[in-house]
């Protein structure tokens, strides 16, 4: 039986990640306060006022259009051209926060918790813009707070956000967006129509979320910015380079994230392809990243085929090209509790 790569026992990290990972977007504002809720990091029940939330808000914003000028998909927006002139040192800082306040939160605040057709269940805060001109905080906002994830979110939300805004300064829907991995720089990258490349994010970054920060393979926690950093592990081994294309084992179809244990530690996997289950569970990642509007989706798909059937296949005659020449298959000797 296949083992389910998401689960069904949603955690609060899961519903933070569906909101800034899976929504649909036709801005970047959410990104932005994601990343000024977590800079902030008020507690359950605190009132943070749109002034308050104003300054981190605009900031990232700010420092977000020196990279991309397209921070949504309408023609025209008076607050990032607030946002533009603060960069051109054309208004002050307070008058940035006066527009932000008064411009920068009309439509995030009621979109926040939307994804796909519907509002989530689970609310990180509650609008009491009318009465008090802020945003309450829930127990779920604290709840993240105090997990073990915490530490990855920033990372994970700016790695979703560059791949967004990249696609639209390319001039093509996220969806559509042709992404590439550089293994010497552990990093992702797209050409533009000038044929010249244009770095995204790393690698650990924008895979992390969609492994809930867990290692692939035996299902430990990791953190990007403290500890041992996860490694990004070619799922069939770079060794095969000699034997298949580099785009092929440099694809991100083929990129997962591991403990340094497991990809090259005592035991570790290193040129050996993993247990035949794991590739149900690459299989089951893709197709999900695939069936939602992340902006890998159409690059997954030129890399892997057009349909399930086809893709299952690729997948099975790679399986078994690299069993026949490698030999030797791979499990972990231990594992953490699967949240795949």
């Amino acid at each position: 039986m296949a083992r389910p790569f998401i689960s069904t026992q949603l955690r609060v990290e899961d519903y933070w990640r569906g909101v800034v990972l899976f929504g649909r977007n036709v801005a970047t504002y959410k990104f932005a306060l994601a990343r000024a809720l977590l800079e902030l990091k008020p507690g359950e029940g605190q009132l943070v006022t749109l002034q308050e939330l104003a300054a981190p808000f605009a900031s990232h914003l700010c420092d977000h259009l020196k990279l991309a000028d397209k921070q949504g998909t309408f023609q025209k927006s008076r607050f990032l051209d607030a946002c533009r002139k603060a960069n051109r040192g054309e208004i002050t800082e307070a008058k940035l926060i006066e527009e932000t306040v008064r411009l920068g939160f009309n439509n995030v605040i009621e979109a926040f918790h939307i994804v796909g057709n519907g509002e989530i269940d689970r609310r990180f805060f509650t609008d009491e813009r009318k009465a008090a001109g802020a945003i309450r905080i829930a127990g779920s906002f604290s709840d993240l707070l105090n997990g073990n994830q915490v530490s990855n979110l920033p990372s994970e939300a700016e790695a979703r956000w560059r791949l967004v805004e990249t696609a639209w300064e390319l001039g093509v829907t996220p969806a559509l967006l042709a992404v590439s991995h550089d293994p010497s720089t552990e990093t992702l990258f797209a050409v533009d129509s000038g044929l010249r490349r244009r770095s995204i994010s790393g690698a650990r970054e924008a895979l992390s979320g969609y492994q809930k920060g867990h290692c692939f393979y035996c299902s430990e926690g990791f953190s990007l910015i403290e500890g041992e950093p996860p490694e990004v592990d070619h799922f069939f081994p770079h060794s095969l380079k000699g034997y298949w294309p580099a785009e092929i084992i440099d694809a991100v179809w083929n990129l997962v994230l591991a403990c340094k244990g497991c990809n090259r530690g005592t035991g570790g996997k290193f040129d050996r392809v993993p247990k035949l289950w794991f590739l149900e569970k690459l299989s089951t990642r893709n197709e999900f990243l695939i069936a939602s509007h992340h902006p890998l989706r159409e690059t997954l798909i030129n890399q892997t085929g057009t349909s399930e059937v086809e893709r299952r296949d690729f997948l099975n005659g790679r399986y078994n090209d690299a069993r026949s020449r490698l030999i030797h298959d791979w499990e972990p000797q231990e594992r953490g509790e699967s949240l795949l």
